[in-house]
């Protein structure tokens, strides 16, 4: 990455990042040429100006460095296995809806059924075959994921209370979806409103479609199980996403938008800490509920074209009060099978994962100068299309 340093403009990066890609890997096919729109559009945001720290500038280079070189080793297994692109993905699970909203929560109970697939961290970090179980603790790319991790929540601790990841638990999609420069992550983990005009906005179908050839790949070893997907980011960019998935099944995840906006803050704050000089709370308060809820006005209006049988809505009150209840009430809502083995499974984990076992995650807006009532007005046309109970 020295290379780098050496180089003025961060948008003349471009090409030596794909050069020291091509060296480690040996490996010169990237595939279909759209990702170098998010990669050009996140160049241009580094030269306008992100306050990156040192440690922000070292990991966002890593970053891209892995993703490009992600994309060379996806790229020769769809090429080396054509064949696993022919594995259907049918009626897949997505779990989405606003951050914060219990989705997470949802998602690692629903992950329990053991006829279901999901996207485990570290092979959503390391797309490959997903090895039979007993082979993961020494799979090297297992525990780099692992020390990761474990860097991280050092540097950071108080990030397990909010959002607790594990190599081997299921993760969302967005490692996926950073193979085409189109994530959250970069929107997220720094101030970049260049970037985020542009990729709110952006057509998403390559993306998605890679996805997809993604995690065909990553089920390869068991290509008829179903899918289970979470990512809140889906529903901002639903069209796209049912493009690519028509036959999903949606659940959606409801809570207090207010409620929602503050632990968001919170949560965007610990992870900006990491990468940038100066975090400010209501800078990123203000910019994240436009963002979300922009992206949930979208979505409610590509739900108005769909079957309404396709979305199963789950309030966050409902779910906290009997979560493997509200599971069997998706199963039987979207006609799939509920069997004594799965409820067995997930209220195993029920009873082994008690809410608040990583700590309890405290946030408040004392510190915020932005009202409960100011979000609940931005808000307003996705309460009252869900009649979200608030307060």
């Amino acid at each position: 990455m020295r290379r780098l340093s050496r180089i003025e403009k961060c948008v003349d990066w471009e090409q030596p990042l794909h050069e020291i890609a091509i060296e480690a890997t040996g490996l010169e096919d990237f595939g279909d040429s759209s990702y170098l729109d998010g990669l050009r559009v996140l160049l241009e945001t580094y030269d306008i100006g992100c306050d990156l720290s040192d440690a922000g500038w070292y990991g966002a280079k890593h970053k891209l460095i892995h993703v490009l070189k992600r994309r060379l080793l996806s790229e020769r297994a769809f090429k080396d296995q054509p064949q696993i692109l022919a594995n259907p993905i049918e009626r897949p699970i997505v779990i989405t809806g606003l951050v914060r909203t219990g989705s997470t929560a949802l998602h690692y109970l629903m992950a329990q059924d053991p006829h279901r697939q999901s996207l485990p961290y570290w092979l959503a970090e390391h797309p490959q075959p997903r090895p039979p179980r007993e082979a993961w603790e020494a799979h090297p790319d297992f525990r780099a994921s692992k020390t990761l991790l474990d860097l991280m929540f050092g540097v950071a601790p108080a990030l397990k209370a909010v959002h607790f990841m594990a190599p081997d638990w299921p993760e969302e999609c967005g490692h996926l979806m950073a193979q085409t420069f189109t994530d959250d992550y970069w929107e997220a983990g720094m101030r970049a409103p260049h970037y985020a005009e542009w990729y709110e906005r952006a057509d998403l179908v390559p993306t998605y479609t890679r996805h997809r050839k993604l995690i065909q790949y990553i089920g390869s070893n068991e290509a008829a199980k179903p899918w289970l997907l979470k990512y809140p980011v889906h529903m901002k960019h639903l069209r796209s996403f049912l493009e690519v998935y028509p036959d999903a099944l949606v659940v959606w995840t409801h809570r207090d938008p207010a409620s929602v906006m503050s632990s968001y803050a919170s949560l965007i704050a610990g992870f900006r800490s990491l990468n940038v000089e100066r975090v400010d709370s209501d800078d990123i308060l203000r910019e994240q509920m436009e963002i979300w809820a922009s992206g949930a006005e979208r979505a409610i209006e590509v739900r108005r074209q769909r079957p309404s049988e396709q979305f199963f809505d789950l309030h966050f009150r409902d779910f906290v009060a009997d979560p493997v209840a509200s599971v069997k009430r998706i199963y039987q809502h979207f006609g799939l099978a509920w069997t004594p083995e799965c409820e067995a499974a997930l209220r195993t984990w029920h009873r082994d994962n008690p809410q608040h076992r990583h700590g309890k995650h405290e946030h408040s807006l004392a510190a915020i100068h932005v009202s409960r009532e100011e979000m609940l007005e931005r808000f307003s046309v996705y309460v009252d299309t869900f009649d979200v109970e608030v307060g």
